[in-house]
């Protein structure tokens, strides 16, 4: 469209941008580095802009097949791009609080779970990260009692240190984690150790009791781990309880259910990120949201969170980077008899 460059160009272009890429993934690995940091994040911003130009671009050649466009459409068009990524960048940076109530028939008194998943601590979004969630958490109202966090605290980008999440031992209200599939990429147990030392419970293939709830913490992975069987899991359920299963992916909520589990909390899908795979998500899988059904004869719930941090590049554009407030209900019984009182005026 301007003219197109000489191939050597190209070539010096790719390799600059391999190396950008490469460079900062080797050296993460052993120590994170500020510059290493800045160097990933303007590769992000290349490798986001780059397919966002492609879809721009396919677009722009499709339409000039059947008619010739002006070209000030074409530097709009183009300009679009920039415009979008700023924004994306910027909104994936505002953690956003949700609300959504869950009617329960065993619960005996009102309980509210900030669900959050996905933090990705890494080498692109790192310690600011952690204290932008420990404030965010300060900030909900006194009423929350508990938050959940469904896996993928770390990215695998960088190693994580035994310091790294100690600002979220400031937070007013204690802390469940159930590990997800990144968690182990630069070892599970510097992640627990960070955990730790931050005072936040985890439940790796275990359970506990929290006032009215039972929860369970089901560790995922994409490698070979140990897990629980079947009939281990059903034996966890207590029938005078709301039982609640952490899992990190969206996945197998009808087994669950039929096992006795009341709720299911997940993350993983971060909703797609951005257009339009945010579509194609919702069209595919249980992609964001509160999902109701009935299982078994009872009601049984799963939410999926968008997550606080993003996947690989720190852009959102059409999901938000949430905590999510989990309102559980007692449930009101809708048989009421009800009676009309009439007034006769002599």
């Amino acid at each position: 469209m301007f003219g197109g460059l000489d191939d050597s160009y190209l070539l010096l272009l790719t390799s600059f941008f391999v190396l950008l890429n490469t460079v900062p993934m080797f050296f993460e690995e052993k120590k994170s580095r500020f510059i290493t940091r800045s160097l990933d994040v303007i590769s992000g911003f290349w490798i986001w802009m780059s397919l966002f130009f492609f879809f721009d671009i396919l677009f722009i050649y499709i339409i000039g097949a059947f008619v010739e466009l002006p070209f000030y459409i074409i530097v709009v068009l183009l300009l679009l791009v920039p415009i979008i990524t700023i924004y994306s960048y910027w909104h994936a940076h505002m953690i956003i609080v949700h609300e959504k109530t869950i009617e329960l028939d065993k619960i005996n008194q009102n309980i509210n779970i900030v669900h959050l998943s996905d933090v990705h601590y890494g080498a692109i979004r790192h310690k600011k990260i952690i204290l932008d969630l420990r404030d965010k958490l300060n900030e909900l109202p006194p009423s929350c009692d508990l938050a959940i966090i469904s896996g993928d605290l770390a990215d695998g980008s960088c190693v994580v240190e035994e310091d790294d999440s100690l600002p979220l031992k400031d937070v007013n209200i204690p802390i469940v984690f159930t590990a997800g599939n990144h968690d182990f990429y630069l070892g599970i147990e510097n992640v627990y150790n960070a955990c730790r030392k931050a005072g936040i419970i985890i439940l790796d293939n275990e359970g506990m009791e929290f006032k009215d709830l039972n929860i369970f913490g089901l560790t995922y992975s994409f490698g070979e781990i140990v897990t629980v069987r079947l009939e281990d899991l059903k034996l966890f359920i207590k029938e005078d309880k709301v039982n609640i299963i952490n899992f990190h992916v969206p996945q197998n909520w009808e087994m669950f259910s039929s096992l006795g589990f009341d709720i299911q909390l997940s993350g993983h899908t971060h909703g797609g990120q951005f257009y339009p795979v945010v579509w194609i998500g919702n069209i595919i899988m249980y992609n964001m949201g509160l999902f109701k059904k009935s299982i078994g004869g009872k009601d049984s719930y799963l939410h999926v969170t968008t997550g606080v941090g993003s996947m690989d590049y720190p852009f959102r554009w059409g999901t938000d980077s949430e905590l999510v407030i989990l309102k559980l209900r007692k449930k009101i019984n809708s048989n009421f008899i009800y009676y009309h009182r009439i007034i006769i005026i002599e």
